[in-house]
């Protein structure tokens, strides 16, 4: 069997007894490609994510997972295959399609102001308002409730929410751009490295969020090269290699070397486990 049937197969294998046993998956991509010029960047990918799943997306650089996040997110379209959300194609052909459709994304870089407050980078270009047209302004007060329940309620963390963003830990930053993308009211979160360079303590926070997330009905669909923290945290974990998805893995099922060795060489054939 080539590495590529053998990709085929694993996909199969792995994504369908989750949809038979969860319904509906979240989110489908069904034979998905994506070209850059002569670049293959992915190669006929299908995976099935489920409600309120924790999907981690691992792979050495190049792999094709930050494409695969674009797609879903927006910022790429497919050069062929299909994308489904709760069983109905959906057609993205810009971040605010993917936004219309549920779905928010937080990259690694944050894009967050210092120098202002927790609040205002929540509500940054999405303030609420009063008035009608012209005579309209930002409605202040609804703004710092809205961002309290945020943070409390969904996120559950009690913050004073008038803190410049500037003075916030690691953990607390990404926080904030988690509530960001909560103020659209999505049923998928995409993050991009969420524990990328954060102490212990942090990620653990980031972490704990996400878990919360998850158990009240939020899909999490996360990028990461961290292997520790997706076997410790995510309910599956889908391998890229070289644009193609070569297997997907129980967390309870595998372990760091198994990953490392279908990260760097597509296959569990090549022998690297055997070498002692």
């Amino acid at each position: 069997m080539s590495v590529e049937d053998s990709g085929t197969a694993e996909q199969e294998a792995a994504s369908s007894p989750a949809t038979d046993e969860a319904g509906e998956p979240k989110l489908r991509v069904e034979n998905i490609t994506k070209q850059f010029g002569r670049i293959v960047a992915l190669d006929d990918v299908t995976l099935d994510i489920q409600e309120a799943e924790i999907f981690a997306l691992v792979g050495d650089n190049g792999a094709g997972k930050s494409t695969l996040m674009n797609v879903l997110s927006g910022v790429h379209s497919a050069t062929k295959g299909t994308i489904y959300k709760d069983g109905r194609e959906v057609h993205f052909s810009n971040p605010s399609d993917a936004r219309d459709n549920g779905i928010e994304t937080v990259y690694q870089d944050l894009a967050l102001m210092d120098d202002l407050d927790i609040a205002t980078n929540i509500f940054m270009g999405q303030f609420p308002k009063r008035g009608l047209g012209p005579f309209s302004f930002i409605d202040w007060e609804t703004t710092y409730e809205q961002s309290r329940a945020i943070m409390m309620d969904q996120l559950g963390r009690d913050v004073d929410i008038k803190t410049e963003v500037e003075f916030l830990s690691g953990g607390q930053r990404q926080l904030v751009a988690v509530g960001r993308a909560l103020a659209f009211d999505p049923d998928v979160i995409i993050l991009d490295e969420p524990t990328s360079a954060l102490s212990v303590d942090a990620t653990r926070l980031v972490q704990d969020t996400l878990d919360r997330l998850a158990e009240e009905g939020i899909t999490i669909v996360i990028v990461s090269h961290n292997i520790e923290s997706v076997l410790a945290h995510a309910d599956r974990i889908g391998v890229l290699y070289q644009g193609r998805l070569v297997d997907i893995k129980q967390p309870e099922e595998t372990d760091l070397e198994e990953l490392n060795e279908l990260m760097t060489t597509g296959t569990l054939d090549a022998g690297l486990l055997d070498d002692d």
